[in-house]
């Protein structure tokens, strides 16, 4: 009886523990205040940077490439995505919309490489960092 009772506290305590966790990650991710910028390259070129904490309203716009091949790509605060392609296989639109640098969004067939930055220019956002 005396076991079960202790299995019992020690089990809450474990949970609590991890729920406060989640709370204090969220919190410090939340009130880490630095900016988040998306770098869109082309041909390993950069064709435009955007600030994506400061985004007020979504908004898309085109990059076009060679032979007609395009990506709408849609900006919303604080995430970046690709909503239009015309490359054969459509897995730049899969990826869905990123706001980490945890993977890149890229469209291999049109050339186009999506990676989210801090304000110094780094590429790597983490809970650390962000």
């Amino acid at each position: 009886m005396k076991n079960k009772r202790n299995a019992i506290i020690i089990t809450a305590l474990i949970i609590l523990l991890f729920a406060v966790s989640v709370c204090a990650i969220y919190l410090i991710k939340k009130n880490a205040g630095n900016d988040i910028y998306a770098a869109i390259y082309q041909n390993n070129r950069l064709v435009k940077t955007i600030d994506l904490t400061k985004v007020q309203e979504s908004y898309s716009f085109t990059v076009t490439g060679d032979n007609g091949c395009y990506n709408v790509i849609e900006v919303r605060n604080g995430s970046i995505g690709i909503t239009e392609s015309s490359c054969p296989d459509g897995l730049c639109q899969d990826m869905g919309f990123i706001s980490d640098s945890l993977i890149p969004i890229v469209c291999l067939p049109n050339h186009i490489v999506i990676n989210l930055t801090d304000e110094t220019g780094s590429d790597n956002i983490d809970g650390i960092s962000y």
